[in-house]
């Protein structure tokens, strides 16, 4: 139920944004007659698996990441989405390294849960969070800079994305959406899910970089054509390497 909540609500925060990107959202709910079982509705919209203009693409996606404006002026999302089936941390923090660190937490701590302990790990993420969180995100936040808090789609990859038949523009589907840094948002892997289909803890351009993506360094090019790279932008390949851990 609170994964088909997730995705109405992510659909229709897109929708409201940017309504030609992604399908009318309709409804979700539960079947009256059978309790246990829910359901998310939207428009159908008729598409092709070709993957889209680059710059089409790109435009469309650095116009959502642009126009959309946190409720809150914070990081976070008002409900808890669901990449697959695993719950995004979506509490709402001013700063974008508290954020994303406490986001890898729960993502770790998930991955203990149903893994059990492991002490390669735990020395792998004291490091992760005592140095490299902080050298990479930290500056994005200091001597006057800020991050603005973008409304990202969470799982973005090609097969979440098609052409509309009707009009040969892009579309999305399939969103968990949060407010982040535009760079970045995550999808996590259910441990039943192959790899090869959906890497772990990928952002909105590191979820590009795994060669099982056709969004390749061409889009990424073209979003940089219409946004302007975080500084300091020395940080940008380090930051993708990070969100896509």
């Amino acid at each position: 139920m609170n994964m088909t909540r997730g995705e109405f609500q992510s659909i229709s925060a897109m929708y409201n944004v940017l309504p030609r990107f992604v399908p009318k959202p309709i409804a979700c709910g539960t079947y009256r007659n059978i309790p246990d079982t829910h359901f998310f509705l939207c428009e159908f919209r008729e598409m092709t698996d070709d993957m889209p203009d680059p710059h089409k693409f790109a435009a469309l996606l650095s116009t959502l990441h642009q126009k959309s404006v946190s409720p809150t002026g914070k990081f976070g999302f008002h409900i808890t989405t669901y990449a697959g089936n695993l719950p995004q941390f979506v509490g709402w923090e001013d700063s974008w390294e508290t954020f994303f660190a406490k986001t890898m937490r729960q993502a770790l701590d998930l991955e203990i849960e149903r893994k059990g302990p492991s002490e390669e790990l735990d020395v792998l993420s004291r490091a992760l969070f005592e140095k490299v969180i902080p050298r990479l995100l930290r500056p994005l936040e200091s001597d006057g800079r800020t991050v603005k808090p973008s409304l990202v789609h969470g799982d973005l990859w090609y097969a979440n994305a098609g052409i509309d038949v009707g009009n040969g523009q892009p579309l999305v589907f399939d969103a968990c959406c949060f407010f982040a840094h535009n760079e970045c948002t995550f999808s996590y892997e259910s441990p039943a899910i192959s790899h090869a289909k959906y890497p772990e803890f990928e952002d909105e351009f590191g979820q590009w970089r795994p060669a099982c993506n056709r969004f390749g360094g061409e889009y990424v090019g073209a979003y940089n054509t219409f946004a302007q790279i975080s500084q300091p932008e020395e940080d940008f390949e380090g930051r993708l390497d990070l969100y896509r851990l």
